[in-house]
């Protein structure tokens, strides 16, 4: 079993919807007034990887992943039904979900709102709507394997289950990723980041995991689990959700002049995205994590998994595609804007109904 948790939120976790806000306004405020500043730090990157944002992450991620128990992660492997579901949701219904919204939205119903064409890295010229849309898709295709360990922290989630469900889909996400973004966007060969893929799995995931092993096996050798649980935790606690918070100052900070320069765009390309993600987490928290009885500590991180996104990724693969000016680099920002306040909202919906869901076994 993993420690107790802390019932009784802090101030500043009891706030946390504030201080995200604040944060996305001072990075965009901090890209607007300094952009040199913004673009120097953003420059620091692999394979398209921004090195400081890797950092912020790494200490978002080591906390949580200190954690975890790893006997709970073995037993969480035996339990298929909510890696079933994770599955069944991130590749076979939510990239079709995300494709047929977005068009809805983008191609009929705003479509006159966002006139005008563009000219694709590749010299091909298309219309601006279109080109909303392929960075739509490219969102719908890319599950988080990241964040989604600090949604599912803050949730109340079984954080084994978590982690074997992020290691799961980065996995499929190597494998389906190419194949259904050649298909949604009907392109005949679509060049897939897999360099930025494989590194970005091993700085968010991988490294701050074996970090974390390797920390927590240490200390509870030589302090024991009673000064592990008691002195080391609650130091480390307010690290994971400091990071969270540099996290977003330094990835609007990078996008913050995108982001004010566009923003009727930005709205109507965020409806469809806000439209998505409430329609996968409904499908999966409210109607077949319940239909498969599933307890709502492994029902909310798999609900949660599909309705997030891996932001870094789509972003990467716009650029590389479609150029870093295009619609569809300027769509993957737009999900990076609304998911983070979308996913602490969807959090509070579940701890909220957590008595809907069947008691563990």
């Amino acid at each position: 079993m993993t420690e107790k948790r802390v019932k009784r939120l802090s101030f500043f976790e009891r706030y946390l919807s504030v201080w995200v806000l604040l944060c996305i306004a001072v990075g965009i405020m901090l890209g607007k007034t300094a952009p040199g500043a913004a673009a120097a730090l953003n420059g620091f990157s692999m394979y398209q990887v921004s090195i400081p944002i890797a950092v912020c992450l790494f200490f978002m991620m080591y906390p949580i992943m200190v954690k975890i128990d790893f006997a709970q992660v073995m037993r969480s492997a035996r339990t298929p039904k909510p890696v079933l579901l994770t599955l069944f949701i991130n590749w076979a219904i939510k990239p079709f979900t995300m494709f047929a919204i977005a068009y809805f939205f983008l191609g009929y119903l705003f479509r006159d709102f966002l006139p005008g064409t563009e000219v694709l890295a590749n010299g091909e010229e298309v219309e601006l709507w279109r080109s909303y849309i392929a960075g739509a898709i490219l969102l719908g295709i890319a599950p988080c394997t990241a964040m989604v360990l600090m949604w599912g922290y803050l949730a109340k989630g079984n954080d084994g289950l978590t982690l074997v469900m992020v290691a799961i889909n980065s996995l499929m996400m190597l494998l389906l990723y190419g194949p259904l973004g050649g298909l949604l966007l009907n392109v005949n060969a679509m060049p897939v980041p897999w360099q930025t893929m494989l590194f970005s799995v091993a700085i968010y995931v991988a490294f701050p995991l074996l970090a974390g092993y390797l920390t927590r096996k240490w200390i509870i050798k030589s302090k024991g689990l009673d000064w592990f649980t008691a002195k080391f935790l609650h130091w480390l606690t307010p690290i994971s959700i400091t990071a969270l918070l540099f996290t977003l100052v330094l990835l609007f900070s990078f996008k913050g002049e995108v982001i004010i320069n566009n923003p009727l765009t930005i709205f109507w390309i965020a409806i469809p995205l806000l439209v998505q993600t409430l329609v996968i987490f409904a499908l999966g928290y409210f109607f077949l994590a319940r239909a498969l009885k599933l307890p709502y500590r492994d029902a909310a991180p798999a609900a949660l998994i599909g309705a997030s996104n891996h932001f870094e990724v789509a972003i990467a693969t716009a650029v590389i595609l479609f150029g870093l000016s295009s619609g569809a680099a300027l769509a993957t920002v737009v999900g990076v804007l609304i998911e983070v306040p979308l996913m602490l909202m969807l959090v509070a919906v579940c701890k909220r109904t957590s008595h809907l869901f069947a008691r563990p076994q």
